[in-house]
């Protein structure tokens, strides 16, 4: 938990801001896994803070929610691609790929249960970043990956916009977003690697 609420604060995902009085602040919970390694031994345990999103109310806290699935039929096209042409093809997940995403709305939350601030107990939180749960942090993360990758020179397939192509002096690198992992693969080795 330390370690997640480190990470949150490096990434400067929140301020602690008194409460107004006419807002009500999302509620947030701790959620735990158990990481195992292929043979089942336990690697090691994972806390997450996610906000509590279904209290979000459309029109107030978010307007749309979108999560950047490649649809299945460019996934199959990709992987044959690359199968034919002989092309390397990479996997990529990206950690908290929800955190790097920016909000476009105030969001306040309340202060994770554990780590509450001793000098200003009564503040909320005042969200900068996305944060998991959030009705719209799929979308925030949509949009900081293909904004990283259109001025990469990356362009969006009409197609299937989680679907990123770069034409370079006759090589060609493709990279496929779906949800926070990343396909990538093509001709243009410097490129993928």
């Amino acid at each position: 938990m330390k370690e997640e609420i480190a990470a949150l604060k490096r990434n400067q995902t929140w301020e602690l801001v008194p409460k107004l009085r006419d807002v009500e602040p999302i509620s947030c919970k701790w959620v735990y896994k158990i990481k195992r390694r292929t043979d089942g031994l336990i690697e090691r345990h994972k806390a997450r803070l996610v906000a509590r999103g279904f209290s979000q109310q459309y029109g107030l806290d978010y307007d749309e929610t979108f999560s950047p699935v490649a649809k299945l039929t460019t996934v199959r096209v990709l992987l044959a691609l690359a199968a034919n042409k002989d092309w390397d093809l990479r996997q990529m997940d990206v950690k908290n790929a929800f955190l790097h995403g920016e909000l476009d709305r105030e969001i306040y939350m309340n202060q994770p249960m554990g780590f509450q601030s001793q000098g200003h107990p009564k503040y909320v939180c005042k969200l900068r970043k996305a944060l998991y749960g959030l009705k719209q942090a799929p979308r925030a993360w949509y949009g900081k990956i293909a904004e990283f990758l259109t001025q990469s020179g990356y362009s969006i397939t009409p197609a299937d916009s989680s679907l990123f192509v770069k034409a370079n002096g006759g090589k060609l690198a493709i990279v496929l977003a779906y949800v926070d992992d990343l396909i990538i693969t093509g001709d243009d080795v410097e490129e993928i690697c």
